[in-house]
């Protein structure tokens, strides 16, 4: 009998705990798991963050090299692990590394990381991103450290070049939701085609009156395609579900596949484009329709 009542006791505890915490419990767990999944969505749109993944290897963890015009950077590990990654960083301080280029430390990110268009990314979605790389994998990953020829590169170079030829944006608190300025929106911010797709000159500096229209040598030498909609030389005869189609699948409309950087992307070291709403895709095409027509032959 004695058994009996201290077993309905606790029972009792237990269910005078769940109903004073439960709710409120259950509500934050809820929320954090609808923040990591759209942070998740948000890693999908942006290429799976393909920059730091070196093909065939352990994604995530960096180690990538880039060329530019004065030596090689390298990919930085954003996996949790707290002496390599950003496992030891507050949330705070990788948001100021995305948005505005400065490492927990004080030490200034290059600009290959393209925290200026990040830093145009909504508030809300740059909370859920975090949250997701949060999820990741702990990978123990040494960066390898810039090689230049030029003295003080990242500490006197690269804050002059910002101030020169930089354009950061003011992030808005929530994302456009519709038409063509969600496409607008996720071509600047979020999936940053710019980065590839518009040429730059000696000095790294995007050719802005090229924009999108394609590069005989992009970041790693190879050609970029225009995809403005010039009739001859960019996308103007495509339709919007053709574009769609390609940014989902990496099929062209002749039944080509895209290759290189863009299929990186496409597949993403574990979410890529291909996991992108096909509105958003739909929404990129209408976007991507109605910027000005650049005549550009990149062959």
């Amino acid at each position: 009998m004695r058994g009996i009542l201290q077993k309905g006791f606790y029972s009792s505890l237990v269910l005078l705990l769940s109903t004073a915490l439960g709710p409120g419990t259950a509500f934050a767990q809820q929320g954090e798991k609808d923040l990591v999944e759209r942070g998740q969505y948000l890693f999908a749109v942006a290429g799976g963050c393909a920059c730091h993944t070196i093909p065939r290897e352990t994604p995530h963890a960096g180690g990538r090299a880039f060329p530019i015009p004065f030596g090689t950077v390298y990919a930085t590990n954003i996996t949790p692990d707290k002496e390599t990654g950003l496992g030891s960083w507050s949330d705070e301080e990788i948001l100021i590394a995305m948005t505005k280029g400065i490492r927990s430390n004080g030490e200034r990110l290059l600009p290959v990381m393209p925290y200026e268009a990040y830093s145009g990314m909504a508030e809300n979605d740059l909370k859920a991103l975090i949250a997701y790389l949060r999820t990741l994998k702990p990978v123990r990953k040494e960066t390898p450290p810039l090689k230049t020829w030029v003295p003080f590169f990242r500490s006197l170079f690269t804050p002059v070049w910002l101030k020169l030829f930089g354009r950061s944006s003011n992030p808005s608190a929530a994302a456009p939701k519709s038409a063509i300025e969600r496409g607008r929106y996720l071509v600047g911010h979020v999936s940053l085609c710019g980065d590839c797709h518009t040429p730059r000159n000696f000095l790294g500096v995007p050719r802005r009156a090229l924009y999108l229209a394609g590069t005989k040598r992009g970041p790693l030498g190879d050609e970029i395609s225009n995809i403005t909609p010039d009739k001859k030389t960019g996308i103007g005869e495509w339709s919007r579900e053709e574009i769609a189609d390609l940014i989902l699948t990496g099929i062209k409309p002749n039944l080509d596949n895209v290759q290189g950087l863009m299929e990186e992307v496409i597949e993403g070291a574990s979410q890529g484009y291909k996991n992108m709403k096909r509105e958003d895709a739909l929404a990129i095409a209408d976007y991507l329709k109605s910027i000005r027509p650049i005549a550009n032959n990149i062959k």
